[in-house]
């Protein structure tokens, strides 16, 4: 399955270009990478400065998918194990 704006919530992110466009650590906005591990409650993003730790929860993601499209995605949407985030239907998305 493709990656779209529509199921990128019950998709695997890892491996995908993502920035930072606001955040309550306002020093984390602007920050740009390849997102390379994520936990329950974490994203780890590989930078040109090397890898940053993420808390999903105070911060918004523009994702760029392999198509192109970028993605603009709350980080408390993506809050939650990986693998169950995965199985997750969500009717408001």
């Amino acid at each position: 399955m493709d990656i779209r704006p529509d199921n990128i919530l019950i998709h695997e992110i890892i491996g995908l270009k993502v920035e930072v466009v606001d955040s309550l650590n306002k020093s984390l906005i602007g920050l740009k990478g390849k997102i390379i591990d994520e936990t329950m409650k974490t994203l780890i993003i590989h930078t040109s400065k090397g890898r940053k730790v993420i808390e999903k929860k105070v911060a918004v993601f523009v994702f760029e998918l392999p198509s192109g499209l970028k993605v603009k995605v709350e980080g408390k949407y993506l809050v939650g194990r990986p693998e169950d985030r995965l199985k997750r239907r969500l009717k408001f998305w």
